[in-house]
């Protein structure tokens, strides 16, 4: 593992207690950062936080809650006293069927968590990254939001809109010392595909050319550097992991 200095730093990662999230959240640790984990599931997210040593937290939070992301902001920048950098990780896939068979509840559902949760956490943290003007926002979007697939419609509009959400915030913070990126992962093999069916992971890794899904090690690793001092001439951009599916 390559060496990125994130000593001193203070992290949150949503979504935190599994998956990329936690892989992260390990990332960052390793690489000497304090790491506040949100997860809706507070006991996993303890968990988690004292599996990385001490010095993390484990914080209940529902994303698609404003109210719950600005007690876990307030509560985080009390513990640490700042918040170095935000990783918007947690998210749902919502049902694999066409979008004329989409039920709308899941569709609003889907759009509660994965945008509107993205935007909650990036409306708090970030305004607290300007007042000591300094702050590294990665949101994790999706091949899917560049591309569209099939049978996710609610996921691949939703992942579009969260590109869109930090190309947004990226020009809006570009005279500061914030800077937003975001990432395109194509599929990683987590217990989010136990909300897909397998006929659609394996479209998935169809589209994929290495002919394999992606580590979360290997998402963790490209989000730490976007999270580090030197990413410092880069906002408002898309950074795929896709092996080799993205051709833009």
């Amino acid at each position: 593992m390559n060496t990125i200095d994130l000593r001193g730093r203070c992290a949150v990662v949503t979504g935190g207690a599994a998956g990329i999230g936690l892989a992260i959240a390990r990332r960052f640790a390793a690489s000497g950062a304090r790491v506040a984990l949100w997860d809706l599931d507070e006991g996993a997210a303890k968990v988690a936080a004292a599996s990385l040593g001490d010095g993390h937290l484990g914080i209940a939070t529902d994303v698609a809650d404003e109210h719950s992301v600005q007690r876990a902001t307030d509560a985080t920048a009390a513990a640490f006293g700042r918040i170095d950098a935000l990783v918007c990780s947690a998210g749902i896939t919502g049902p694999n069927t066409t979008t004329w068979e989409y039920p709308p509840e899941a569709w609003r559902k889907v759009f509660d968590v994965n945008v509107h949760g993205t935007f909650y956490c990036n409306r708090a943290v970030v305004k607290k990254m300007l007042e000591r003007d300094y702050g590294r926002v990665i949101n994790i979007a999706s091949i899917a939001g560049k591309e569209g697939n099939p049978n996710a419609p609610a996921y691949s509009a939703s992942k579009a809109a969260v590109i869109g959400l930090t190309k947004s915030i990226g020009k809006e913070t570009a005279k500061t010392g914030v800077r937003v990126n975001c990432i395109t992962p194509a599929a990683v093999k987590t217990a989010i595909f136990d909300q897909m069916t397998q006929q659609h992971i394996d479209f998935m890794l169809s589209k994929i050319p290495m002919g394999r899904f992606g580590l979360v090690e290997e998402i963790a690793a490209m989000v730490a550097w976007l999270a580090s001092e030197e990413c410092s001439f880069t906002t408002g951009a898309v950074f795929d992991l896709s092996g080799g599916r993205a051709v833009y």
